[in-house]
């Protein structure tokens, strides 16, 4: 108790705290909204940021780092439509690493995905050392060259004889998330984590594409990634993304399959 606290001059009693809480965490009392009893909390901070006075403050979402959004100038439609069709997937990179800032700057944006029930519990590998990156592709391929059946020889031939980089395209950093073990919900936050880092990539001139043969590869029992990138015991890799400056710009919005819809 006592984590959630109402100023009872600047609360007008809309109890709209109360209504988008998804928790049910509070009630109207006498005078103001308060906490109901076992509060079950998750921290999202619903109810201070759609207060229209300021008048509640949440221990767990405290007021003083709520950011102020109506400052900030809103996306039309058209904007919108425009700035997600535009993100592409870039397989062709610059021969230059990415600053350590930016980098930092894509993780920070990433922390604040939307996660099932506000449970998180993501964190974050950040490879600057691009020959770690190419060690990381080496290990791939010869992983790749024991599959059953020779699954990929096509894949790796490309690689041992004309020396292109099929896995990570010859991007110089990578980003990947872990979590625990254990953790439900692991997969599906990483997801939402990082698109929303591959969104905001383009705005630092940087261009990302999903490392799916990493990722295959690093959830493989005994996988040698893990200990390359000095996974914790207890940790997985979860996702990864392929990060730089891409080497060629694109003109055109690409479409996509015609729309299938069914409305009920």
């Amino acid at each position: 108790m006592d984590l959630i606290t109402v100023n009872e001059e600047k609360c007008i009693k809309c109890e709209q705290c109360i209504k988008a809480c998804p928790s049910f965490v509070l009630k109207m009392g006498e005078v103001v909204p308060e906490e109901v009893e076992n509060t079950n909390c998750i921290a999202c901070g619903h109810c201070v940021a759609i207060c229209p006075t300021g008048a509640i403050d949440n221990k767990r979402t405290p007021l003083s780092k709520q950011v102020d959004g109506k400052d900030f100038p809103k996306l039309n439609a058209d904007q919108a439509e425009h700035f997600l069709r535009s993100r592409r997937s870039i397989r062709n990179y610059q021969d230059k690493s990415v600053s350590r800032d930016k980098l930092t700057k894509l993780v920070d944006i990433a922390r604040l995905a939307p996660t099932g029930s506000n449970s998180q519990g993501i964190s974050f590998v950040v490879v600057e050392d691009t020959q770690l990156v190419k060690k990381a592709v080496e290990l791939i391929i010869e992983m790749l060259e024991k599959a059953p059946n020779n699954a990929f020889k096509g894949l790796t031939s490309v690689y041992r004889e004309s020396g292109i980089d099929p896995i990570l395209r010859g991007a110089p950093n990578l980003i990947m998330t872990t979590a625990d073990k254990d953790f439900a919900g692991a997969r599906g936050n990483s997801i939402s984590s990082l698109t929303y880092l591959e969104l905001f990539a383009p705005s630092l001139g940087l261009g990302t594409c999903w490392a799916g043969y990493f990722e295959y590869c690093a959830s493989l029992e005994g996988s040698p990634l893990l200990k390359l990138f000095n996974i914790p015991e207890g940790k997985t890799i979860t996702a990864a993304v392929m990060v730089g400056y891409p080497k060629y710009s694109y003109k055109k919005l690409v479409d996509r399959n015609p729309l299938e819809v069914t409305y009920l």
